[in-house]
């Protein structure tokens, strides 16, 4: 990662398809983050009278061991594994969840100019609707896909190559914006013509750009 930002260089006219990461790109990650690294540990700790010290150096443990899998995000999965009712305890903190600044601004002029959006994620079925009804976002996308849908993970091409099959978009002509270079980097295996990264996926994180991809801090910044 750097200081130094790679800049923009796309021109709208060259651009059918939008394709939209969720949790950090389009809404705040610092939800994400304080659940599963605050709250859930200090749930846990209680749960099994443990102090909140070793009960985030457990879970975090088990999270690291899942991370970039169909199982990272499913809440079921958590639920079952950790004991607890995950999608309850979501509902508990979700006044954190929020959209980030121009987002708005930014799925509404891709509307007026005619760009087809789509939402991909890998977040679990049960937190997007958690999200998206929360945030009243889902009206601005054509489609919503989630990796529980395509039955593998964003960080694996094939995710691409079977999404390109459900809404037949063209890599050469397409978008997409993801604050996880993982992600980015399987797209652009797969063809994807513009990827551009999220340098600051949560509001209590400092901007840190891509050393690889086209980084933007605020969505206002591919208005043009």
């Amino acid at each position: 990662m750097s200081k130094t930002r790679i800049p923009i260089d796309i021109a709208w006219k060259d651009i059918d398809t939008v394709l939209l990461d969720m949790d950090g790109t389009l809404l705040d990650r610092h939800f994400d983050d304080y659940f599963w690294h605050t709250y859930v540990p200090e749930t846990f700790s209680i749960v099994h009278d443990i102090t909140v010290e070793a009960a985030r150096a457990q879970l975090l443990a088990r999270y690291k061991k899942e991370e970039g899998t169909l199982a990272w995000t499913d809440l079921d999965f958590w639920s079952r594994e950790l004991g607890l009712d995950i999608p309850a305890l979501k509902m508990k903190v979700d006044q954190l969840i929020q959209v980030h600044p121009y987002v708005l601004d930014f799925l509404k002029f891709c509307q007026e100019i005619g760009k087809g959006v789509f939402l991909v994620t890998n977040a679990h079925s049960k937190t997007l609707d958690i999200k998206i009804k929360k945030t009243a976002i889902g009206s601005y996308f054509d489609r919503i896909i989630c990796s529980q849908e395509v039955g593998v993970a964003k960080e694996d091409p094939v995710f691409w190559q079977r999404i390109e099959k459900m809404i037949h978009y063209d890599p050469n002509r397409t978008m997409l914006a993801d604050d996880t270079e993982n992600v980015l980097i399987s797209a652009e295996e797969h063809g994807i013509k513009y990827p551009i990264y999220v340098a600051r996926p949560s509001s209590t994180t400092p901007v840190v750009y891509s050393d690889r991809f086209p980084s933007i801090v605020y969505f206002k910044e591919l208005i043009f």
